[in-house]
């Protein structure tokens, strides 16, 4: 079950749309005086090089942020027929794909992007005094990983590293002193019953705390657990009255295909999603601004596209 390390996948595709949903989140959630909660179910090792033997072994990086960094730095020439996604970049990048960019930029010197932050050095860098950051992790290195990580901060009492299960420890703190929560789940799911486990986490999260806002990573993959996620969370939003927004990035195609001799060759990661319970009202026109700009800059193939769909 420890095969899992978030470090080979760092600053992927999926780290893009996710991270870009939970600045875009956080930056509206933190208007307010009263303090925020965040709790993060997953949260991996917190910071990552992406010129380590991790990333570069899997280089998903390169398809991902740095495609990304890559396009901002030297824009291709444009087509003779751009799409609609096109002539939005060239009117300007979105605004929350800007801030995302730039805040993963202040992890790192100037012309230097060998830093990637994961989600709890993002969230961090965005809370106010009185916010709070609880960070939930069971990988033994991971969390040894990012408890000195996070000492680094000297964030003190405003930041707490738990070698917990998140999808049960999170249960202990809800609802928070404040009355205000974010909570973010990202499992690997390489445990086939974290696709249940994490539905059955924000079922009780919302008896536990009906009015914190719930974001839940998922993989689209070929199986009926991945596509079972986002449905059975929209059941659950609407059986308790609550809006909700799922955003989706699609980069390839998710076909098999086969080399010369014949061996299957598996594409990988080809998309993801972020279902959000009671999203900030702000979200969605910020995600329709963004995520076709997304889809047209990391696309692989024909197949690259994005979805925003809300509702309650």
């Amino acid at each position: 079950m420890f095969s899992y390390r978030h470090a080979f996948h760092a600053g992927n595709h999926a780290d893009v749309l996710k991270h870009t949903t939970l600045i875009a989140m956080l930056r509206h959630l933190l208007q307010k005086d009263t303090a925020l909660t965040v709790f993060d179910t997953h949260a991996g090792a917190g910071l990552y090089r992406l010129d380590g033997e991790y990333a570069e072994t899997s280089g998903e990086a390169a398809n991902g942020f740095l495609k990304l960094l890559t396009f901002i730095n030297t824009p291709p020439a444009p087509a003779k027929k751009p799409s609609a996604a096109a002539k939005s970049i060239a009117e300007g990048l979105a605004p929350v794909i800007k801030d995302y960019m730039d805040l993963v930029a202040s992890f790192n010197n100037k012309g230097s992007h060998k830093v990637y932050p994961g989600s709890p050095f993002i969230i961090q860098r965005l809370l106010g005094e009185r916010d709070k950051l609880k960070l939930f992790e069971i990988h033994p290195t991971d969390t040894k990983t990012l408890a000195a990580n996070i000492a680094q901060l000297e964030a003190g009492r405003q930041v707490a590293v738990l070698r917990e299960d998140g999808f049960e420890g999170i249960k202990k703190f809800l609802p928070p002193p404040a009355r205000r929560a974010l909570v973010l789940s990202d499992p690997s799911y390489e445990i086939k019953n974290d696709y249940a486990r994490v539905v059955a986490m924000v079922a009780d999260s919302l008896v536990r705390f009906a009015t914190g806002t719930y974001a839940v990573w998922y993989p689209i993959i070929p199986r009926p657990e991945a596509h079972d996620v986002p449905r059975k969370l929209k059941t659950l939003a609407t059986k308790s009255g609550k809006k909700w927004l799922n955003a989706t990035l699609t980069v390839k195609s998710s076909k098999l295909t086969a080399d010369e001799a014949g061996d299957v060759i598996r594409p990988g990661l080809p998309a993801s999603g972020m279902f959000i319970i009671n999203p900030p009202h702000t979200l969605k026109a910020a995600l329709q601004l963004a995520l076709p700009q997304l889809a047209e800059i990391l696309g692989q193939d024909q197949h690259a596209t994005s979805t925003v769909e809300s509702g309650g």
